[in-house]
């Protein structure tokens, strides 16, 4: 394990100088916001309460300082505070794309682009605005128009985007899976939404090994009737013949050199649909507009990222999460969107460094699970790489340790923003995350962005300041989902997220906010361990497991049975070489008892193989409980939206003794 510093929760880690404060989006918009509306706010904490208690004001007021294109004005900013529900700026048309392609500058490129190959290519805005124009109207010679869907089975490159912004600009509804997810993982996903044209690669390649996917594409356009016209796009020589496809290049080349004509569309007009992890049944297929998307990208990227033109901007991501479309958002900012394709961890954990000192990265967008695999790898990047121009580093995913906090400043450089952020596919953004003018404390996530009024209630819906609590959400955002697709009377949408508190969004994570605005996530509410009426968190519990040099990875279960006391069970998996005995049986517990809580040390510690992970990354603590706790394997879980759905069978032989 990697030695890090002593450092506790809560500890100050950073605090920005006068210049970093006065050169922050956030500065620049309070200044603007007395200036050109007269509203005197004095700090963050004014400034959130404010966005959040006037929210049609704060929400109408970033078309204008962003000078945001639309070409017909709405009525009202929101006609009526309600969730579900809630109807933003009616009447006013405009288009995510324009927007986006509209950041267009000769002095930085629009991509810069990396795989596990070791190339390193641009795409400057000239190019991409052509290149979106030519995809648009092979689109549209294949017959989609506004209302259409157009799916795609592609990595993190340079087409992906392209083939995205294409969608949005003729009003086309895009949804998209990494080819990493099998056939019937996509599926469950593309047959819900009945794609017209589906985008696809032959092939890719992952941890150095090449995937060929020709059977897995022939598999999709058979399942897929819908779709009427594909566009293939060959890998490492892997061509593919199939009924009413073309090559990718071949269309675009058929294209007139034009530029994108942009729908102009309503506000809440579909611009994609996102999908949640679907461990149990389908997966909900979550529909996004073209407005939100606008509004909060530009938001986050400006005001929680602090992005700026020139700006570098990295996220590692596949298609199938929805930090890809967040990445694309990046552009609102005028930064330049860095995308990678491949393994992080190939050919070695330096890639994500070395590819940040050769693209000029500024800001790197990471997880805690990378984090946490770089710890236990003990690498120390930063003496070997050039990492002094990343001025902000932000992780998601699963909550950041305060060790990962440390490692982080350790490894990279000391004066950095280290931005933890917390959201999800539901908004695709972060309603916790960056503040850029305010402290960093190790553990915590800065403050709660603007226009999310994000709040701690307890079981009777009591907001809780310094306890931890239900995340939840007490005013609309226009980020939040128009739809589910197929979802008519909107049942599926309310039994998500509106069943706990009439009329509030529930979350389904943890949080405790204290009395500064900062916050600290603890894990999925529905997973969270209740031992003799004290909740706790699995995050905390896993930062003391995982620190052991023994550990490389583990998951906490609490099977509260019918008739007996809850029994709290340890799963780890061992790092190679090393061996489970009593005396590391004895140190965990004892660690556990003396930095969480003797109420939270485990009844049973068992070595497994590998931990199960959804295909985001997340630890699958809800599936695995119902499975232990004797539920049927095909309601407790969806194989097809695993990572290592092989996983899966050591706990199906462990429930059947737990049964005995």
């Amino acid at each position: 394990m990697a030695r890090v510093s002593r450092v506790q929760e809560g500890d100050l880690l950073w605090t920005p100088s006068q210049e970093v404060i006065q050169a922050s989006n956030l500065e620049r918009y309070r200044a603007w916001l007395n200036t050109e509306r007269g509203i005197a706010l004095m700090d963050y904490a004014a400034m959130w309460h404010w966005s959040v208690e006037y929210l049609e004001d704060f929400w109408e007021s970033l078309f204008a300082f962003f000078d945001l294109r639309y070409s017909q004005p709405w009525t009202v900013p929101l006609v009526e505070r309600k969730m579900p529900g809630a109807r933003w700026f009616p009447g006013m048309r405009l288009n995510y794309a324009e927007n986006i392609l509209a950041q267009a500058a000769a002095d930085r490129p629009a991509l810069i682009y990396s795989s596990e190959r070791g190339d390193l290519g641009e795409v400057s805005w000239v190019d991409l605005t052509a290149a979106v124009g030519r995809a648009a109207q092979a689109l549209r010679r294949a017959g989609v128009q506004p209302g259409d869907r157009v799916a795609a089975y592609v990595p993190n490159i340079p087409e992906a985007v392209i083939a995205m912004l294409a969608s949005a600009s003729i009003g086309a509804i895009w949804s998209s899976c990494s080819p990493d997810f099998g056939a019937r993982g996509v599926l469950d996903r593309f047959q819900q939404i009945a794609p017209r044209v589906l985008i696809a690669v032959t092939g890719y390649q992952y941890n150095g090994r090449v995937f060929d996917r020709r059977e897995v594409v022939a598999e999709l356009l058979n399942e897929l009737p819908s779709v009427q016209r594909s566009l293939l796009l060959p890998f490492d020589g892997i061509e593919m013949d199939a009924p009413r496809a073309e090559v990718w290049s071949d269309a675009l080349a058929q294209s007139a050199p034009e530029p994108p004509v942009f729908e102009q569309v309503p506000f809440n007009h579909p611009l994609w649909i996102l999908y949640s992890s679907g461990t149990t049944g389908l997966p909900k297929a979550i529909v996004h507009g073209h407005g939100g998307m606008l509004l909060e990208h530009a938001k986050a990227a400006a005001f929680h990222n602090d992005l700026k033109p020139g700006d570098r901007f990295f996220w590692y991501t596949s298609t199938g999460w929805m930090m890809w479309n967040y990445l694309i958002g990046s552009l609102l900012s005028g930064a330049s969107a860095i995308l990678y394709n491949g393994s992080p961890t190939y050919p070695t954990f330096d890639t994500l460094f070395a590819l940040a000192e050769r693209a000029g990265m500024t800001y790197f967008g990471t997880s805690a699970a990378f984090v946490s695999a770089c710890m236990k790898a003990e690498i120390h990047p930063h003496l070997k790489y050039d990492l002094s121009r990343i001025r902000g580093v932000g992780s998601t995913g699963s909550p950041l340790s305060v060790d990962g906090f440390t490692w982080l400043y350790d490894n990279i450089n000391r004066d950095l923003a280290l931005e933890s952020l917390s959201g999800g596919t539901d908004v695709c953004t972060a309603f916790v995350g960056g503040v850029r003018s305010q402290p960093i404390y190790a553990g915590e996530l800065q403050g709660r962005s603007l226009g999310a009024a994000v709040r701690a209630f307890d079981d009777d819906g009591h907001e809780l300041i310094d306890a931890v609590g239900e995340l939840v959400i007490t005013e609309p955002m226009p980020s939040m989902p128009v739809m589910f697709w197929n979802d008519p009377d909107m049942a599926r949408y309310r039994a998500s997220y509106f069943d706990v508190y009439p009329g509030i969004w529930r979350h389904g994570d943890w949080i405790r906010i204290n009395a500064r605005g900062g916050g600290v996530i603890y894990g999925r509410s529905d997973s969270t361990i209740n031992r003799q009426g004290i909740r706790m968190g699995t995050a905390e519990l896993y930062r003391v497991i995982e620190s052991f040099p023994e550990v490389s990875d583990s998951l906490i279960i609490d099977l509260e049975m019918l008739g007996r006391e809850s029994r709290l069970l340890l799963f780890i998996v061992l790092k190679e070489g090393k061996a489970f005995n009593d005396s590391l049986r004895r140190q965990i517990i004892q660690r556990l008892r003396r930095d969480i809580s003797p109420r939270h040390a485990p009844d049973e510690i068992v070595p497994v193989p590998e931990v199960p992970y959804t295909l985001s990354g997340k630890k699958m603590e809800v599936p695995i409980r119902k499975i232990l706790l004797g539920f049927d394997v095909e309601t407790a879980v969806k194989a097809s939206a695993m990572r290592n759905p092989e996983s899966l069978d050591f706990f199906i032989a462990y429930a059947r003794r737990i049964d005995k």
